[in-house]
């Protein structure tokens, strides 16, 4: 499951910095626009204490934890749409990726420039959206031009449905708004990969002496995107906390005030942004966490595994994580009834326990 969490933000906004803390990868940062230029690409475990404790109490031989994959992509400026700086490639690049992680900068420092002269969140994303909206207008009529030949060969044609989620499109970022669509229209537009309408996570990226409560950058993109679409996180301490031996992080994120680093915040957030949740198996003395859809079926999960197992699918046995992180074995959950057999309708919660049982094809 290939899925890709875009990492985008104005020309010094900090984002390859918090890329290199994310992977401890070598993305390039420094200040100067478009340091980055061909996208960096890196695959993190999701950090995970259900699978820690698991492997705690069942002691396996391997532990395996589920991954996602970032990019880190161009910085944009204003009239990216039209080409500007590496518009075409920045936003060819995004539209590749299933969500987005746009990193905003909220501190001041006069040894980073910033392209537009001084620090003002809301604008900054706003530049952000005019360009991919721009972008996806483009698209749009694009789109439209082609679908409309078609309908007028044949008017009752299901490309209907397609003209009719491209022309609401159309009229949301006319207006200057995020689109807002029925499920209908957003499965009819799944073929543009439109950039306004990823999910997108915004990133409050910091001084070490807002870390704590986020400042006045943060409460103003908390304002207007809401609590659960922002983050706050500090670039530069993260990078400095994974030159830290292990050992003296957790003194390191004390002093601060903070209880874990941004990126493990930032990670399982993308994690959620992508609509993905965990389930475990524990065959062959190997706990392996497993990432899934939500809304997922049995047969699925196990399609995740291999395709036999989903194809010769005969039923699942479910446990809860929580009740084998508290001592008990997959036999005393049989016997005291926690243990659940359950069929091809059943649909996978986060934090199950699952053995498959299939026929081989």
């Amino acid at each position: 499951m290939a899925l890709n969490i875009g990492i985008i933000g104005l020309p010094n906004s900090g984002k390859s910095t918090l890329f290199n803390a994310l992977t401890r990868g070598h993305a390039e940062a420094a200040n100067y626009p478009f340091c980055t230029i061909e996208p960096n690409v890196g695959v993190v475990e999701v950090p995970d204490f259900r699978l820690t404790q698991l492997a705690q109490n069942l002691s396996p031989d391997r532990v395996t934890p589920t991954r996602i994959r970032f990019v880190d992509i161009a910085g944009l400026v204003r009239g990216a749409s039209r080409g500007e700086g590496l518009g075409n490639q920045f936003l060819g690049h995004i539209r590749e990726c299933d969500a987005i992680v746009q990193v905003v900068r909220c501190f001041d420092d006069e040894q980073v420039t910033h392209v537009d002269g001084q620090i003002d969140p809301i604008r900054d994303t706003e530049t952000i959206f005019t360009e991919l909206a721009l972008a996806d207008l483009q698209t749009v009529a694009d789109g439209l031009d082609r679908v409309r030949k078609v309908l007028r060969s044949d008017p009752k044609g299901p490309e209907r449905k397609e003209e009719s989620a491209l022309v609401t499109v159309e009229e949301f970022l006319a207006s200057g708004r995020p689109p807002q669509l029925s499920m209908e229209h957003t499965e009819a537009l799944t073929p543009y990969r439109l950039l306004t309408l990823k999910d997108t996570l915004y990133v409050a990226n910091v001084s070490e002496t807002d870390l704590p409560k986020g400042g006045e950058g943060f409460r103003a993109l908390v304002d207007r995107y809401g609590k659960k679409g922002v983050l706050t996180a500090s670039a530069r301490i993260e990078s400095e906390l994974g030159e830290l031996p292990v050992d003296d992080r957790a003194a390191f994120l004390a002093d601060l005030g903070i209880g874990e680093p941004g990126i493990d915040r930032l990670i399982r957030a993308g994690y959620d942004l992508l609509g993905l949740h965990t389930f475990y198996t524990t065959a062959n003395n190997l706990v392996q966490a497993w990432q899934l859809p939500r809304g997922a079926t049995a047969p699925e999960a196990a399609g995740r595994i291999h395709s036999d197992m989903e194809e010769g699918f005969i039923r699942a046995e479910v446990a809860r994580a929580d009740d084998l992180v508290g001592g008990a074995t997959l036999e005393q959950l049989r016997d005291s009834g926690r243990l659940k057999v359950e069929g091809r309708d059943y649909v996978v919660e986060d934090g199950d326990v699952i053995r498959f049982l299939f026929n081989t094809p």
